[in-house]
């Protein structure tokens, strides 16, 4: 499923001009351009994690991951300032086709990955638990990239993040995989009958950022 949350990407940068990398995203602060590049380096890092095997038993899985992630966290300025100051520098097309070389080898390097588990930004994971954490970030940033899209099918990985939403919450709720998505992560609040739906579970969302 890596490939064909990677490949739903190139898809869309495919057919975007650069004016179309300049419009806002679902990512307060960013333009669709500063997300594709957040995703390349989660891209590259990819490539660096599959050559990286851990012998230590695994400290998170593919949802606890995402424990680390709250909206707020210390870093994160530090982090959309370097990605804006950074995807503002690359010529036209550059960056779309960097993101394509880069997230094709990722995925060849996620199917020829012979390690059992392996580490990344200090947690050793099983490598299918990390392809899911790649799954999971592929696919919100694909829904923060269409925003201006209506017409974009919904991306091949919404039951992963379903998945990785309902453990962070304990429960599951009723809307649809893109809403819940959406919620989840923060994109859209919770409506009033949400938070009737979700009673005291209302007070954890977002579940992640």
């Amino acid at each position: 499923m890596l490939d064909a949350s990677y490949g739903q990407i190139s898809d869309i940068v495919s057919v975007l001009g650069p004016a179309d990398l300049q419009r806002p995203s679902r990512c307060a602060g960013w333009t669709v351009g500063d997300v594709l590049y957040h995703q390349l380096l989660d891209a590259r890092r990819a490539l660096v994690t599959f050559a990286s095997p851990a012998d230590g038993e695994p400290d998170v899985d593919d949802v606890t991951y995402w424990q680390g992630f709250a909206p707020g966290k210390d870093g994160n300025a530090a982090h959309a300032r370097h990605v804006r100051i950074v995807a503002s520098a690359y010529s036209d097309g550059s960056l779309g086709r960097e993101w394509r070389d880069t997230s094709a080898a990722a995925a060849r390097a996620a199917r020829a990955c012979q390690y059992e588990k392996v580490t990344t930004q200090g947690h050793i994971l099983r490598t299918r638990d990390f392809v899911a954490t790649l799954i999971f970030e592929a696919t919100i940033h694909y829904l923060d990239m269409t925003v201006d899209l209506p017409d974009a099918p919904n991306p091949v990985g919404l039951p992963m993040v379903r998945h990785v939403l309902d453990g962070l919450l304990g429960a599951t709720v009723t809307w649809d995989d893109r809403v819940y998505a959406l919620k989840g992560t923060g994109r859209l609040p919770l409506t009033a009958a949400d938070r009737t739906e979700l009673g005291a579970l209302a007070g954890r969302f977002p579940l992640t950022g």
